[in-house]
């Protein structure tokens, strides 16, 4: 803050995370207004608890500090960092210059983790609770469209070539049980958080002791009464200076599992799109290339692949930021904090969004997938034709040997000379096969090959019960800022 140009000039660097992608109120979770602002309630929480308990605090300065909680000097909590080289003694004298009555009893018995650490765990805290609707949301859509389409066959694909047939919402099924788990594990991370609470210089509570005169019983009353008034219901009985950096791992770790989750879905949805059976939403004005007017490129999904990969790297900050600090605490910790945390949630902020745009507009286009498949099916229906020529009295062994050739020559048609697959044409001219020439249609429908991929009630039985607790926020649409 002491250093730096002016963030809304066009001549100074802005992260894109912040000017073009994320949205406003995860921006402002992680805006100097809300962090400043949060330090200056969590002195009044102090204040108003060491009061309580006692210590010589007025109603007078308890109610100054509350006038003036927005009351935020920017300029001055600049300058005055600038002179002290101390971000929170910055921001003491700050609020002290409009509390001048309470100045004497701002930050009280505590360390600058007291506001910096506790700050970081409500940041936490709120910016997953923005996360978790926006994930359930594009579940819900998701869901919606793997029902419309649950009995829609398409080709499968193993190592992206032809494989057994599925349907289009199994597949999108595959794509929802990868979130469901994220959040799951998004919702676990969050109700695990602990407050860091009130512990002193090296986690001993030591000064707080000697204010209340040895009085053990008020100092576990104070840690919990701020904790109470900071919205946990759990503080960490022991800390260093610092909460441990492990919870920054493990909120990482569950935001960079979300990313894999997600890339996998958009890779999917591009490689779709090459295929002609499925895109994106593509506005009426939207320009896929600057150079050939006639694309339809899938940015949307390639965004989110783009900032995936990003968000899947971050988790190594606090990996190593936690395995290097040594004792109580180092503070090389600090300013990799100020940048890896903010920009996992605003990058996970900015794919949730960007996905559930994507998931409100699907396109399927069922005569592609239908072609397709009529290229494919022909093969994969010779063991069903093997099975009813024996049905009929034919030889298992003369049938797949008939077949074998057949096939063969349909596929040099189809790699030669660049031709549709003839097999079932071949089939049907030739006299070997014509006790089962009338089945053949029967032997080829796509959904006879699709097994019980509509019948498997997974979204009845494990999607809709994890979104019930989010029904009242199912209907906002997805808003893209660029």
């Amino acid at each position: 803050m002491a250093a730096g140009g002016d963030h809304g000039s066009p001549d100074s660097y802005r992260s894109p995370l912040a000017s073009r992608y994320a949205s406003p109120e995860m921006c402002f979770v992680f805006s100097d207004r809300y962090k400043f602002r949060t330090w200056r309630q969590l002195w009044l929480w102090l204040a108003e608890a060491e009061q309580t308990l006692g210590l010589p605090i007025t109603d007078e300065q308890i109610q100054e500090m509350k006038s003036n909680l927005e009351n935020i000097d920017f300029k001055m909590a600049a300058e005055e960092e600038k002179r002290l080289r101390h971000d929170v003694m910055a921001h003491v004298h700050t609020f002290g210059h409009c509390c001048p009555k309470a100045a004497g009893i701002i930050h009280l018995g505590a360390t600058s983790c007291y506001v910096g650490d506790n700050t970081d765990l409500i940041i936490l805290r709120n910016a997953l609770d923005l996360l978790l609707p926006k994930l359930a949301r594009v579940i819900s859509r998701l869901a919606d469209f793997a029902k419309e389409r649950a009995s829609l066959p398409t080709l499968g694909f193993t190592h992206f070539q032809p494989a057994q047939l599925t349907t289009v919402g199994k597949r999108c099924c595959l794509w929802i049980q990868d979130l469901c788990m994220d959040l799951q594990n998004l919702k676990r991370v969050r109700d695990d958080l602990r407050f860091r609470g009130v512990k002193g210089t090296t986690g001993t509570q030591a000064s707080f002791l000697q204010l209340f005169e040895g009085d053990d019983h008020k100092v576990e009353q104070l840690d919990k009464m701020v904790t109470e008034k900071a919205g946990f219901k759990r503080a960490f009985i022991i800390t260093g200076q610092t909460y441990t950096r492990k919870v920054d791992i493990e909120v990482l770790s569950v935001l960079a599992s979300l990313g894999a989750s997600v890339h996998k879905i958009c890779t999917d949805i591009r490689l779709l799109a090459n295929l002609k059976e499925m895109e994106e939403p593509f506005e009426k004005q939207q320009i896929g290339s600057s150079a050939m007017p006639y694309k339809r490129n899938p940015m949307r999904s390639e965004r989110c692949c783009s900032l995936a990969r990003h968000l899947m790297t971050l988790v190594m900050d606090p990996l190593q930021t936690a395995s290097v600090q040594w004792f109580e605490r180092t503070l090389d910790d600090s300013a990799n904090r100020r940048i890896c945390l903010a920009e996992a949630f605003l990058t996970a902020d900015t794919i949730l969004n960007t996905l559930q745009n994507i998931s409100e507009g699907l396109v399927v286009y069922p005569k592609v997938i239908e072609r397709r498949i009529r290229q494919e099916l022909p093969f994969m229906a010779t063991e069903n034709i093997i099975m009813a020529m024996v049905k009929a009295g034919g030889s298992r062994q003369d049938c797949h040997e008939k077949i074998r050739v057949l096939s063969q020559q349909a596929a040099s048609v189809v790699k030669q000379e660049g031709g549709d697959n003839d097999l079932i044409e071949r089939i049907q001219v030739d006299a070997y096969f014509s006790p089962i020439h009338s089945q053949l249609d029967h032997l080829l429908d796509p959904s006879s090959f699709t097994g019980r991929a509509s019948q498997q009630r997974f979204l009845e039985e494990e999607v809709y019960p994890l979104l019930k607790p989010y029904e009242s926020v199912m209907k906002v649409k997805a808003e893209l800022c660029l």
